[in-house]
């Protein structure tokens, strides 16, 4: 599998895909991600949807995500509506938005 990073420097204006990779964003993308897997590193941003397998938020997303596994680490700042079959959230976490969880 493909891993695209996105370093702390490096801010993109536009949408993000991979569809068989992985992304982490220690930067800052003001656009759509998709990927197979997404990782939102401490001090990385998402402005706009993420859609994955996976999703893991330590940092700060803005949007809407759509995922089948969500984790929000404790250092997560999440204002999105999500759609996940799970989701895994440390205490800390925060997360503000309309949530479905469709289970199995």
């Amino acid at each position: 599998m493909t891993r695209s990073v996105i370093e702390e420097d490096l801010n993109i204006e536009g949408n993000v895909t991979s569809k068989d990779g992985e992304v982490d964003v220690k930067g800052k993308v003001t656009g759509d991600v998709e990927a197979r897997a997404v990782d939102v590193h401490p001090g990385g941003r998402v402005d706009g949807a993420i859609s994955a397998e996976t999703v893991t938020v330590q940092g700060a997303q803005s949007g809407r995500i759509k995922c089948t596994e969500l984790s929000l680490v404790k250092t997560a700042d999440v204002k999105a509506d999500v759609t996940a079959r799970t989701l895994i959230s440390e205490k800390g976490a925060r997360l503000v938005g309309k949530v479905q969880i469709t289970g199995n």
